[in-house]
């Protein structure tokens, strides 16, 4: 079998420049990444209401920093009431800074021949949380979070990895809008 490649190899006239446009995207990176933001101040991070609910982005790919790993942002959800329902590839990790609630998690399995053949369970698996505590979210995992309290928002602090996306798994998909959210504002 080498020695067939071998025999092949040199027959090949196809060019190209690859390597050579990697070291010059490797060395723009460089430099622009030495110009980016290190310190955001609150002014800095904008806020959105998104399908997900109220969410204020602490660093994004989209803020100009340094980091290139990382999504996080602060979400707050209004007394009694409930973000969207989603679900994406990269595992998320949440601290609740303030407030109580749940979290329902319906779990994925997978079977794969020549494609993701992906499956979530009927019942959710409840995740009581408060102040101070932190919860984990499982890759693609389908989940929602709920505010108990009828009478103060819950905020809480959420990371994702990016590297995920990065890697071929850009899947985030929205079952269900948080209830404030409006279309198109």
């Amino acid at each position: 079998m080498p020695y067939e490649e071998k025999n092949v190899a040199g027959k090949r006239v196809k060019e190209t420049d690859y390597y050579k446009r990697m070291l010059l995207r490797s060395e723009k990176f460089r430099k622009e990444y030495g110009e980016k933001k290190r310190c955001l101040t609150p002014e800095e991070m904008p806020w959105e209401d998104s399908p997900q609910g109220r969410i204020k982005h602490l660093v994004n790919e989209e803020m100009d920093t340094v980091e290139c790993c990382l999504d996080m942002y602060m979400q707050e959800i209004p007394p009694g009431s409930r973000s969207g329902k989603h679900r994406h590839m990269a595992e998320e990790l949440f601290y609740v800074l303030e407030g109580k609630g749940y979290d329902l998690h319906w779990d994925a399995s997978f079977t794969l021949d020549d494609k993701y053949h992906w499956h979530w369970e009927e019942e959710p698996k409840k995740f009581e949380w408060e102040e101070g505590d932190f919860v984990y979210i499982p890759p693609y995992t389908t989940h929602q979070h709920f505010n108990a309290d009828p009478d103060k928002p819950a905020r809480f602090i959420t990371a994702t990895n990016r590297l995920v996306r990065e890697m071929g798994f850009d899947w985030w998909e929205q079952i269900e809008n948080a209830p404030e959210y409006k279309e198109g504002k």
